[in-house]
């Protein structure tokens, strides 16, 4: 009997199977053929977008054509026209340029005219000028034959190159540089002595033009014997300066014991150096020759010397200074230490403070609910 029963279920299952594939074969033959009418419809659509678009393409084409073709003549008819326009424009620009050439070719013409006219005419001024200055240079040669008025020049000379260089209060002018001496130097440097008073340096300006000029004259002619002769007489007469200054004005300890001569030429400067005078006159008369430029490079020299001289002076006060600085940075360092040491302090009590007295009352509060950020900023506020 369970026999049975098991075969009549089994027949039921292989029924069910059986009528279930019947099933899917018709609804798989109904798919294939829906997808074979859409594939035929999608395909008939398709021939029928390709021929409409190849039509447009093609409709297409045609207007672009026409439409290149209609540019293209439009493009010519104004390239001719901008060709007839630009012709025109050119040969008016020819005509005006050949118009403002002609007229700038005669205004330059006339302003050149104009231009060598006032320069003659400045000319002829500069000629006037120039005979006006060799009458000048007449009246200069009078005036420095005069022995009086050539002392004066080279005076006026030294002067200005003392108080280009030296203040007012290092130099004296027209000063007795010996004790009840009536005998005035022109200038003298006021240098430190061993006490407050000052030591002078007595400068004298010597300015022996004629005997330079009749030895330049000797030299321009030739003449070797007249040369010598006048070279002896320059030596002679600069020998006479260095004597007159080292017996008028040097008395050490009032004055240095060495004087300096000053020649306003550089020229004659120059001829003293050739004839050997420097050495000769500090070694028999303790006088240096001195020209312009030499003159300038010893006051900058001495310069120098007043500004070291007055460091020295101020150094004691420097150290006194230094001293009281010392003093008070000692006591800025001890209340320095007692400062760290407060505040090594303070940094102990704020460690036990964040650290025991912190952890305190997180565990005190470790039973109350956190609430978050916005609703404790509500809160807050």
């Amino acid at each position: 009997m369970d026999i049975i029963f098991v075969l009549v279920i089994s027949g039921i299952f292989v029924l069910q199977g059986i009528i279930l594939y019947l099933l899917f074969n018709s609804r798989l033959a109904e798919l294939n053929s829906t997808l074979k009418e859409k594939q035929s419809s999608q395909q008939q659509a398709f021939d029928g977008f390709f021929q409409a678009s190849e039509a447009r393409f093609s409709s297409f084409a045609m207007s672009n054509e026409q439409r290149l073709e209609s540019i293209q003549a439009t493009v010519e008819k104004k390239l001719q026209y901008l060709q007839e326009d630009s012709s025109k424009k050119l040969e008016e620009i020819r005509k005006m340029v050949d118009e403002n050439l002609q007229e700038a070719l005669e205004t330059r013409m006339t302003k050149s005219f104009q231009l060598v006219n006032e320069r003659l005419e400045q000319v002829y001024k500069g000629l006037g000028e120039m005979q006006s200055l060799a009458v000048g240079v007449g009246d200069l040669k009078k005036v420095l034959s005069n022995v009086k008025t050539r002392g004066i020049l080279g005076e006026i000379q030294l002067g200005a190159i003392l108080s280009e260089i030296l203040a007012p209060e290092q130099y004296a002018c027209n000063v007795a540089t010996v004790p009840g001496s009536k005998n005035l130097v022109e200038y003298a440097i006021k240098l430190p002595g061993s006490v407050d008073e000052a030591v002078y340096l007595p400068i004298d300006a010597k300015f022996p033009l004629d005997a330079y000029q009749n030895l330049l004259d000797a030299r321009e002619r030739g003449n070797v014997d007249e040369v010598k002769l006048l070279s002896t007489a320059l030596q002679l007469r600069m020998k006479g300066f260095a004597k007159d200054i080292h017996d008028k004005y040097i008395h050490v300890p009032y004055t240095c014991d060495f004087a300096i001569l000053f020649l306003p030429f550089e020229g004659l400067y120059a001829e003293a150096i050739n004839l050997g005078l420097v050495e000769t006159l500090q070694r028999e008369y303790k006088v240096s020759i001195a020209g312009p430029s030499t003159m300038a490079a010893i006051l900058n020299s001495l310069q120098m010397g007043f500004r070291t001289l007055a460091i020295e002076k101020r150094s004691s006060e420097v150290w006194q200074l230094l001293g009281a600085v010392r003093t008070e940075f000692e006591k800025f360092g001890t209340i320095l230490i007692g400062t760290q040491q407060r505040l090594e302090q303070a940094n102990k009590e704020l460690d036990k403070l964040i650290g025991v007295r912190t952890r305190s009352i997180l565990s005190k509060l470790r039973g109350v609910e956190k609430l978050g950020e916005a609703a404790a900023e509500e809160l807050i506020l």
